[in-house]
């Protein structure tokens, strides 16, 4: 190992380094499929690095719902920009789940899945994992975009009635007496980019 880091430092050619020892979960991707990633993003999950070459993204999920659902979300914004960026629940190997920030950039952005590159930041120490259903995930992404429950209940062709039933057990669940105390409690949890279940 050390011979190699010398090797960089002599030649001048770090790339590989770079990608290596990043500080942040690097991984480079075909179809979904992890072509190879780095030391962080390996251990971030909880894995070797070879345990996750070849592998599936389907794996690193908490369910394939979510899986779809990513990639469903991801593909407009690739197109568009090619760039891609949200904060999702993902799941570790002994199958414990956490708040994940994740960037990317696709090389073929007529298909934008074909091939890219991700990056992955663990957010468990700014925002610990508070388990929430599918529908409390979605009111909460709307309650932090600044949205009335009129307004949620319009675009989740849900009543008004019961998105305020929704929002008062979230109230009651993270004990706290108003919409910005439920945002604050959820560490900050931010609207657009935010995944939902």
């Amino acid at each position: 190992m050390k011979t190699r880091i010398d090797e960089s430092f002599e030649t001048g050619c770090f790339d590989e380094l770079a990608f290596t020892y990043a500080p942040v979960g690097l991984v480079v991707t075909e179809n979904r499929v992890i072509r190879d990633c780095n030391l962080a993003f390996a251990a971030m999950f909880g894995y070797e690095r070879d345990d996750l070459r070849g592998q599936t993204f389907a794996r690193l999920y908490p369910s394939d719902e979510e899986f779809d659902n990513i990639r469903d979300r991801g593909i407009k914004s690739l197109k568009e920009h090619n760039t891609y960026w949200d904060e999702r629940i993902m799941a570790r190997k002994d199958g414990s789940l956490f708040w994940c920030r994740t960037r990317g950039h696709s090389f073929t952005p007529d298909e934008p899945l074909m091939r890219a590159v991700w990056s992955f930041a663990d957010l468990s120490q700014i925002r610990p994992y508070q388990p929430l259903t599918r529908r409390e995930r979605e009111i909460v992404s709307h309650l932090s975009d600044g949205l009335t429950s009129k307004e949620i209940a319009l675009k989740l062709d849900l009543s008004y009635r019961t998105v305020e039933v929704y929002r008062a057990k979230l109230l009651k669940k993270f004990e706290v007496s108003n919409t910005q105390g439920l945002i604050q409690a959820l560490g900050g949890l931010g609207g657009e980019q935010v995944v939902k279940r």
